[in-house]
């Protein structure tokens, strides 16, 4: 046995031993496709004794390349929305905009999927091909469509998946929209993150069918939801927990905070809902839901810290930060945030703070919400 070939079945004997790969058509499946066929063009890897997150390119040849296409890890794969590893020499401190997904997370989602055979599914979010080669392993490669937004990313999968000899229908352009010319579609999967199920979700797939994405918002916290499609046009269904985290989707990503207020405005006064609430994963997301359009910034003024959430749509804006052992909240602005964080909070934690995987997603043409 080869090298690569032993890695290879490491990867899927680990995938197996923990749960994420469950059934056999899914084990056949993942045995049939060669992860670092989708990563030929290299990996970046964190780079180590760095007082900033840093980036270095690992190409094919290079010693751990091989080893790293079977860890079971995220690898980011561009950077900055255009470079990749073979345009770089050193190290990068930019942000990653595209990567190849745990292969366990891959499994995982597409285990939930609950597909059957003969079902249509449409992936949104192609990125290397790995996760569209397992689908076309699975079901047959006519019976998928994967739709990519960055042309780069797509180019790059294309060659990938059609050195194998797999050619399912791919599409470059927004996700958001879904690709219509093929719906209606059994399942719908998406491997961006996405702050609100697409109404073009919905109205692609079949009554009955499933929309398994990841939910989540502009403050970092994010949930798997698994959506059933109903007669009417609605869709419902439950967050499956895990703290399942994608990249948002490119049209949700926050817009520019620009020029920020004057943050010595506005009134202040105690509050029973401190700042550490943002700082844990469950918390955070309730946070989201009570403050959908706002970002997080973290300043250092006057000899303590203060979490700033701001609203760049709105103008609003609260400062929250610990001082003698009291927390005190500065807000200002049309809404006032902080007060609608302290009201769904105070309402989450007498609930008994369920955890995320009681939470239910339900969406309809006047929006989306989630409850507990």
């Amino acid at each position: 046995m080869t090298d690569q070939a032993q890695l290879h079945q490491l990867l899927l004997d680990r995938m197996t031993a923990t749960g994420c790969m469950r059934t056999e058509p899914w084990k056949r499946a993942a045995a049939a496709v060669p992860r670092h066929e989708f990563l030929r063009g290299g990996f970046f890897r964190r780079a180590v004794g760095m007082d900033v997150t840093a980036w270095e390119p690992v190409r094919e040849g290079d010693a751990g390349w091989l080893e790293g296409c079977y860890a079971d890890e995220s690898l980011v794969t561009q950077i900055a929305g255009t470079i990749v590893p073979e345009d770089i020499r050193g190290r990068i401190t930019r942000e990653p905009t595209s990567s190849s997904t745990l292969p366990s997370l891959v499994l995982r989602m597409l285990e939930d999927l609950q597909v059957e055979d003969g079902h249509e599914v449409l992936e949104v979010g192609t990125g290397t091909g790995y996760s569209t080669a397992v689908l076309c392993a699975r079901l047959g490669a006519g019976n998928v469509t994967s739709i990519e937004y960055d042309p780069h990313v797509a180019s790059r999968a294309r060659a990938s998946l059609g050195r194998l000899g797999t050619y399912p229908t791919l599409v470059t352009g927004d996700g958001l929209l879904g690709h219509g010319a093929g719906a209606p579609y059994d399942r719908v999967i998406a491997t961006c993150g996405v702050r609100t199920v697409p109404e073009a979700w919905i109205e692609q797939t079949g009554p009955g069918g499933l929309i398994l994405a990841t939910v989540g918002g502009w403050l970092g916290s994010s949930e798997l939801a698994r959506l059933t499609v109903h007669e009417d046009g609605t869709a419902s269904g439950p967050l499956l927990g895990g703290g399942v985290n994608f990249m948002l989707a490119r049209p949700e990503l926050p817009p520019p905070l620009g020029l920020l207020p004057d943050f010595d405005e506005g009134t202040e006064r105690e509050t029973v809902t401190g700042a550490d609430v943002l700082n844990d994963w469950t918390s955070r997301f309730v946070v989201q839901l009570a403050t959908p359009g706002a970002q997080r910034l973290t300043l250092e003024r006057d000899g303590h810290t203060e979490d700033v959430l701001v609203d760049t749509e709105t103008g609003s804006w609260a400062a929250v930060y610990e001082d003698g052992g009291r927390w005190l909240v500065r807000q200002d602005g049309s809404d006032t945030l902080w007060d609608a964080v302290e009201e769904l909070f105070g309402r989450w934690r007498a609930a008994g703070a369920p955890p995320l995987d009681r939470f239910t997603v339900r969406v309809t043409p006047q929006g989306q919400t989630i409850r507990w």
